[in-house]
């Protein structure tokens, strides 16, 4: 694999998988109720995990 397309997969790659969690979130969700709605809410909630989990590890930087 060239040096270009491992820089692309690295900077695009965990965006890519945010978006298909989303995605595959809000189709659970239009397709029914049950198991669906939990299904809609497990793969919403992991970009907000994420999210969140990155702005609680990111240290303030002093002035």
């Amino acid at each position: 694999m060239s040096a270009r397309r491992k820089l692309l997969r690295k900077v695009y790659g965990p965006a890519a998988a945010l978006a298909l969690a989303s995605i595959a979130g809000l189709l659970s969700a239009l397709l029914g109720n049950g198991v669906w709605d939990a299904v809609s809410w497990l793969f919403l909630g992991i970009p907000v995990a994420i999210m969140l989990w990155c702005s609680v590890r990111r240290s303030p930087k002093s002035s």
